[in-house]
């Protein structure tokens, strides 16, 4: 290896190991029936509450039973890029089901969620655009749009009135936001945002990723104004009079692989002809694109385990205001606890741990500097033992590093 490039990666490497911001990966093996709770590391059984398998599929009998049907009749890949041959009718029944769903015209399959966004942003836009997001989009939100070298401003986090702020001082060619934020799971003001668009006569793209599937504020302002939703709300996903473009993920709620972009029909035929994600890479497999289809199905009459999700996260919330655990504003499966320092922060995993439990310990630089926080996430198949468990550890080693300086 060159000596320069040796220096310079070590260098890195012990600098995030001093500032506790070292990732690394964890060998994991799901345990049982239900994978995507119970896990295994190191001969060692954790209850996770790190994943994003919001309602259990990943592990239901119907999408097993779709990806057995799916290798007999497709085989496991795809085997060439989507304009060459791997192109088939799994992909082409996804995308019809996708738009049925949504009411958007056409769609296009990617391997995943960061490559569809990557995607979007670097090649509908170019350095005569100019288009505003909120400040806590996706890093491949960004990635695509530094890429794409267009001029974007970004407004402060669900704020409607900086994002007219900055319409008004110049017209955008897109408004882009999330569904529901990632790493603080609070819900976008969509139709604000959809009807500022509007106003603007420019586009609104939602990255829809941790909201389809589940049941979601489409609009904060109307939980504020008093106005409840019910466990049966049939707010399954975004459609097509609240946004413009859609990018959907289905390793979320879908429990499956693979994304997609919704959008008008002359949007999906330009991405085609030029999108280089798409035209460069070997298409999803069919497997994954049949799996996907009958997990679209399956969500959109999955009314048990969406309600028995909402009851974990209502029952989350409860148990935190009991126990005096401090929670943002999130009504979805995103249940962030900020912590502070990254020391605290990894201290405070390592303690979970050792009590049986996986839950994300989230730092700088996915979020910003001093907001270093667990990122509880919560399942359809969590039960009411272990979701209480939780906030009592957790409430208990907070109480802890209470007691300490907060260090970065």
């Amino acid at each position: 290896m060159d000596p320069l490039l040796r220096t310079k990666l070590q260098a890195s490497m012990a600098a995030a190991t001093q500032s506790d911001a070292l990732r690394q990966r964890k060998l994991m093996q799901p345990v049982g029936d239900e994978l995507s709770v119970m896990l295994s590391h190191d001969g060692q059984q954790y209850c996770n509450f790190s994943g994003n398998d919001y309602l259990g599929l990943a592990s239901s009998q119907s999408l097993k039973q779709a990806a057995k049907d799916a290798a007999d009749a497709y085989g496991v890949g795809a085997m060439a890029s989507p304009l060459v041959t791997g192109y088939s009718q799994a992909h082409q029944q996804l995308e019809q089901l996708l738009c049925e769903t949504t009411g958007h015209e056409a769609a296009l399959l990617f391997c995943s969620g960061f490559s569809a966004n990557s995607a979007l942003m670097q090649t509908l836009f170019d350095r005569e655009d100019y288009l505003i997001c909120d400040r806590l989009v996706h890093a491949s939100i960004i990635d695509g749009l530094l890429h794409s070298k267009a001029k974007f401003g970004r407004f402060k986090h669900n704020d409607v009135a900086h994002a007219a702020h900055l319409t008004a001082k110049q017209l955008p060619s897109a408004i882009v936001t999330e569904s529901v934020f990632s790493m603080d799971g609070d819900s976008a003001p969509i139709d604000a945002l959809n009807k500022l668009a509007k106003q603007a006569n420019c586009w609104l793209i939602v990255d829809d990723a941790h909201g389809f599937g589940i049941h979601h504020d489409a609009d904060p302002a109307k939980e504020s104004a008093g106005e409840q939703q019910t466990l049966n709300a049939p707010i399954l996903a975004l459609t097509h009079q609240q946004c413009d473009v859609q990018i959907v993920t289905f390793g979320k709620a879908l429990g499956c692989q693979g994304a997609a972009i919704l959008g008008r029909q002359l949007l999906i035929d330009y991405l085609v002809a030029n999108a280089r994600h798409y035209i460069y890479s070997t298409a999803l497999s069919p497997l994954n694109a049949h799996i996907a289809y009958n997990a679209v199905k399956l969500s959109l009459t999955a009314t048990s385990r969406r309600q028995q999700l909402h009851r974990n996260i209502a029952l989350f919330k409860q148990c935190c205001q009991h126990r005096q655990v401090s929670l943002v504003a999130s009504n979805s499966p995103i249940q962030p606890i900020i912590v502070g320092g990254n020391r605290q922060v990894i201290q405070l995993a390592d303690k979970l741990k050792q009590q049986g439990f996986i839950v994300g310990a989230i730092r700088p630089p996915t979020v910003p500097k001093g907001s270093a926080r667990l990122r509880v996430t919560l399942s359809a198949l969590h039960s009411a033992e272990q979701i209480t468990k939780l906030v009592d550890v957790i409430a208990a080693e907070l109480a802890q590093i209470a007691q300490q300086p907060v260090t970065d």
